[in-house]
């Protein structure tokens, strides 16, 4: 592969890492620590994130326990999952938090599925975006030096095959995701 190509193969990966990240935070039916990776809480004056003021783990399949290591961080970390997006009320005991979650409906699994597929496609457009950038880069390369037309058509054949790539992967990783998601 050129050179001249790995920085937009880095920023590709970096957008399919990115869509990984986001799959991990979609719960599919079982209780998986990484919903909690975006929830933050003000732990003195500084928003930190659950895993770093807490213990977490999943005693059981669908339930995941939240052990504070301060006390006091019981409700303040209580009050930023009640007012996230888990949709998920949490239940303490005055020293752990657990978070129990219901089996999905079959209508509940269709939405995720599809919001599976949207975030697919963002990355899908990320990853094109990128190859555009990389074709621009190519023909201002063209202006400003002693590069040929060939040699440009090849960079470009080889962007095309790059994104050809990572499109594959993430139509696998949709697949697979939406596969996980909607078996019960």
């Amino acid at each position: 592969m050129d050179e001249r190509l790995k920085p937009f193969e880095t920023k590709m990966d970096k957008s399919f890492d990115n869509m990984q990240s986001e799959f991990a935070s979609i719960r599919a039916g079982r209780a998986n620590p990484h919903v909690l990776d975006r929830i933050t809480v003000d732990y003195y004056g500084t928003p930190t994130p659950v895993q770093q003021v807490a213990n977490v783990s999943v005693p059981e399949p669908r339930m995941i326990q939240i052990a504070p290591w301060e006390p006091s961080m019981v409700k303040v970390i209580e009050k930023a999952l009640m007012t996230s997006d888990l949709g998920i009320n949490p239940t303490n005991d005055g020293k752990t938090i657990r978070l129990v979650f219901p089996e999905l409906t079959e209508e509940r699994r269709k939405e995720l599925a599809k919001d599976v597929k949207k975030k697919g496609e963002n990355a899908k457009v990320a990853v094109r975006n990128i190859r555009r950038d990389a074709n621009d880069s190519f023909k201002k390369l063209s202006k400003s030096s002693d590069i040929s037309e060939d040699e440009i058509k090849d960079l470009e054949d080889e962007a095309q095959k790059l994104t050809d790539r990572f499109i594959k992967q993430i139509d696998e990783a949709v697949a697979a995701k939406s596969k996980e998601i909607l078996t019960v």
